[in-house]
């Protein structure tokens, strides 16, 4: 383990080890800050963090994946700090904005999350430092509000206007299930990933255009424009989450054509979304698949967050034998596709994957497998090995 090996040869003492994994969202984009429903789970692939407490006001880290260190003041407010390490001082600053009193520490960390890969390596980062700080000195939050620290902390320091989903997965997450989580109220239900027979595997386009900043802004803007048209005949309309597709239809000849089809398809998420969990409970795999393929259609030609890349990976995954469902995943323009695929067809999709985008892109995709997993959490016994 990285994480143990760096704190070893950086520092001595006690340590204890903590991680927290990465997440996946099965269904559910762009429709976390419009109020509505997602549904993510956290996966096998997690940061892992040893950590020691001091009895001092300063904070040690070594990035173990890229081999650097930075430090700072717990009273600072805005040292000047590498990107990484961003993260757990926006934590630390989080909580003690909520009234909470951490201490000094060392800290190593690493993990076998692809950076850059929409798994929310960061949101990791900071789950793993927000659980390891509350259970080092006694500090007594809950895990909601480690969420909204890790979220805050993104918001503030990252500069990343995140919803709350990577954080609360990171934080909730439980093996074999998905989490359908409200993201008006955060109240959240559990429901069975039961993938016996199938894999999740994701295909990475490893490009990331300069167009998804402004266009994510874009899209809010857009959403928010909608909301205050609909408001004025459906005053009880507080977001996109209130609207259903009745509504919608009757003001379309009053809506900017590209700000309907924003609407549009944010309200059509929200019903795939309750649609997958119900076909989940009934262990019904074909819907879910189906409900995938419709999300990305929404995502490409409604909210128009695709791109080629992305595009060709859905549309080879579509003609592949023993593929369920296919779609882009986080915010567009680059990333990965999230591909439900039966067990003995994963090399078939892979080679198939690789060939179409290698033909049309010059380069390969890369291809991470990825299981459900358990939440942020202390490792005990032979997890720590």
């Amino acid at each position: 383990m990285k994480a143990r090996e760096s704190f070893e040869k950086e520092f001595t003492g006690q340590y204890r080890l903590f991680a927290a994994p990465g997440r996946i969202n099965l269904i559910g984009e762009h429709t976390d800050y419009n109020e509505g429903f997602v549904l993510p789970a956290s996966i096998d692939k997690r940061i892992y963090l040893a950590i020691q407490a001091l009895d001092t006001m300063r904070a040690d880290l070594v990035s173990a994946d890229l081999g650097e260190k930075a430090s700072f003041l717990l009273d600072d407010t805005r040292p000047k700090l590498p990107h990484w390490a961003l993260y757990p001082f926006g934590v630390v600053k989080e909580l003690q904005k909520r009234g909470f009193r951490p201490g000094g520490f060392r800290a190593a960390f690493g993990g076998d999350i692809p950076i850059g890969s929409g798994l929310s390596s960061s949101a990791a980062l900071e789950s793993a430092f927000a659980v390891a700080l509350n259970a080092l000195f006694g500090l007594g939050a809950d895990q909601m509000t480690l969420a909204l620290v890790g979220q805050s902390a993104e918001h503030h320091y990252a500069g990343v206007r995140c919803g709350i989903m990577d954080q609360f997965a990171s934080l909730f997450g439980k093996k074999g299930q998905v989490i359908r989580l409200d993201c008006r109220s955060l109240e959240h239900e559990f429901f069975p990933l039961d993938l016996e027979g199938f894999e999740l595997i994701l295909a990475d386009t490893r490009v990331k255009h300069s167009l998804a900043s402004s266009a994510y802004n874009e899209r809010r803007r857009q959403c928010e424009t909608g909301v205050a048209l609909i408001r004025k005949h459906f005053p009880a309309v507080k977001s996109l989450r209130d609207v259903n597709r009745e509504m919608l239809a009757g003001l379309e000849n009053q809506m900017e054509g590209k700000v309907f089809q924003r609407c549009s398809y944010v309200v059509e998420e929200n019903a795939r979304v309750t649609q997958t969990c119900d076909a989940l409970a009934q262990g019904d795999p074909d819907r879910v698949g189906r409900l995938m393929f419709f999300s990305h259609q929404g995502l490409r030609e409604q909210y128009e967050v695709s791109c080629p890349e992305l595009n060709l990976l859905v549309e080879t995954a579509a003609k592949t034998p023993g593929v369920k469902g296919s779609r882009m995943m986080g915010g567009g323009f680059g990333g990965c596709t999230i591909n439900l695929v039966r067990s003995n067809n994963v090399q078939l999709f892979q080679d198939r994957i690789a060939r179409a985008f290698e033909k049309d892109f010059g380069h390969l995709p890369l291809f991470y497998q990825v299981s459900t997993g358990d939440g942020a959490r202390e490792l005990t016994g032979n997890e720590q090995k």
